[in-house]
């Protein structure tokens, strides 16, 4: 087909959405609200919607008043009935599947409901809009000419009790919309597969021959693949493979540590990156700006948000404010409630608001991987920041890192240890730590309050993790591909002393 009728078709779509794009852009806290009315109104006779009386809810202040802030460990119960098959607890009729997350902190695994309206209001919805918002920036675009390179998880699907559970990648490709599959590389079979490392393979055989225009994955896993095939076709870039490559949308992890590494074996500047955020729990928010890496939040997908600021999380005076309240440049944790029935559910993720006409943010990091041993604060956001720049300083590739607190112990002062591998190691380590401390230092007012004369904080620790250290602790724990992740920062060694071990091994 043509590509003016491929793309006259795409946006005549585009039209058809765009409106509501911008009346959720214009009207934002009238569309919230009208969507937690009409969230409630369909749980009410629902187990939680009768334990916390939706009946009598009538504005949002009933609303956070009468239904509790929630865990994953405090639902877990019905959430364990809803798997056996009882109805009508979290959400109207039977929810079949359930996504499987073990998340980066523990090896315990979450089971997130996934109702049909989520897969169809929420995911699929999204990746239309994904497409939509590129193709309005880009009208030249050749997308629709080629295929797109999905990368999900490994696991395959598990039915039990009439409920289905796996990745989340998995139900959406098992649930796919026609057009979708049609438009995606490789086949259903070899995405399920739950081999990594022979699904790996199987990818780069299958889509080597096709043309593949756009990526679409979580970075880390994605670079594996694209240097499998490199390897596999000898090529020096990925653009001899597929020249028509023009887009890669990714998200999952924070892009900022693997950018260079993209960029040298995707040679182009006018090649294209758009980011995503979204979990097992939802699809949030859309870069919807050419060369930005400010994330749209999206409020018509079937979630209501609140939010906690970061300097309350935790604490006896910790508040929940709905977005009417948030502010640019604070950070806060995430509190939605969902069209799978998830009520006020603290999903573990932090975002830092960048405008608020529209409501624009970027992910910060996580409620618990920072590291806050000493009273420092450092997030995720600070650790990216300076180490992309001490990097840069050095001319150096970091491939993947974690860090941990060294405690105090006697007189000895704490400091931060920092597990780094690098593409080629540094000549000088320490000149790197040093620079590392001082770049830290500007991106953090409290680290630099504890650094300063060495007050609670001695210089930081920093390792050379050896090749695929990082992909052999993940390997180790059968967690190879899909939204697994590293843990960047933790308040405790466990990442810290499980990765030395393995190193010296």
């Amino acid at each position: 087909m043509p590509i003016p009728i491929v793309n006259s078709i795409a946006s005549w779509f585009l039209k058809k959405r765009s409106h509501q794009i911008e009346l959720f852009v214009k009207y934002p806290i009238e569309v919230q609200e009208e969507l937690l009315q009409h969230l409630i109104s369909k749980g009410r006779n629902t187990e939680v919607g009768k334990r916390y009386d939706f009946a009598s809810i009538r504005t949002y202040q009933d609303f956070a008043r009468q239904v509790p802030v929630s865990t994953y460990e405090e639902i877990e119960y019905d959430i364990e009935r809803t798997r056996q098959g009882t109805r009508n607890i979290f959400w109207p009729g039977h929810i079949k599947f359930f996504a499987k997350s073990s998340g980066t902190t523990s090896s315990k695994s979450k089971f997130i409901p996934v109702s049909l309206e989520s897969l169809e209001d929420c995911h699929y919805a999204a990746s239309k809009d994904l497409l939509c918002m590129y193709l309005n920036n880009n009208p030249d675009a050749e997308l629709f000419l080629g295929k797109s390179l999905r990368l999900g998880g490994s696991k395959e699907l598990y039915e039990q009790n009439g409920t289905v559970f796996g990745d989340l990648s998995a139900i959406l490709i098992d649930n796919m919309p026609f057009w979708a599959e049609f438009s995606s590389t490789p086949s259903n079979d070899v995405s399920l597969m739950s081999d990594w490392e022979t699904k790996m393979q199987a990818i780069v055989d299958e889509t080597i021959m096709e043309n593949v225009t756009s990526l679409a994955g979580v970075p880390s896993w994605m670079l594996v693949l694209l240097n499998h095939v490199l390897e596999k076709t000898g090529a020096e870039s990925v653009l001899e493979i597929w020249p028509n490559l023009e887009v890669y949308f990714h998200g999952g992890v924070s892009f900022e540590p693997y950018r260079d590494q993209y960029q040298k074996i995707l040679p182009s500047s006018d090649f294209r990156y758009y980011e995503i955020y979204n979990a097992s729990e939802g699809f949030f928010a859309i870069q919807d700006q050419n060369d930005s890496n400010e994330l749209l939040l999206m409020l018509d997908y079937g979630i209501f948000y609140e939010f906690i600021p970061m300097d309350t999380y935790g604490r006896p005076e910790e508040k929940v404010i709905p977005l009417s309240e948030v502010e640019v440049g604070k950070n806060y944790a995430i509190i939605i409630t969902t069209n799978a029935g998830l009520w006020r559910y603290k999903i573990g993720d932090t975002v830092r608001f960048t405008s608020i006409s529209p409501y624009r943010i970027k992910v910060s990091g996580r409620t618990k991987h920072h590291i806050n041993v000493f009273g420092e604060e450092l997030i995720i956001e600070n650790a990216e920041t300076a180490l992309k720049k001490t990097a840069k300083a050095h001319d150096l590739e970091i491939v993947d890192y974690t860090a941990g607190p060294i405690f105090m112990e006697g007189r000895e002062k704490g400091a931060h240890e920092w597990i780094i591998e690098f593409k080629q190691p540094p000549t000088d380590l320490v000149g790197f730590s040093s620079k590392l401390d001082l770049a830290l230092q500007e991106v953090n007012s409290d680290y630099e309050a504890k650094r300063y004369n060495n007050t609670t904080l001695n210089p930081p620790t920093v390792h050379c993790a050896r090749e695929k250290l990082f992909y052999d602790w993940l390997k180790e724990k059968d967690k190879l591909g899909g939204q697994h992740k590293i843990p960047r920062l933790s308040n405790t060694r466990e990442y810290v002393d499980e990765l030395l071990r393995l190193n010296d091994n």
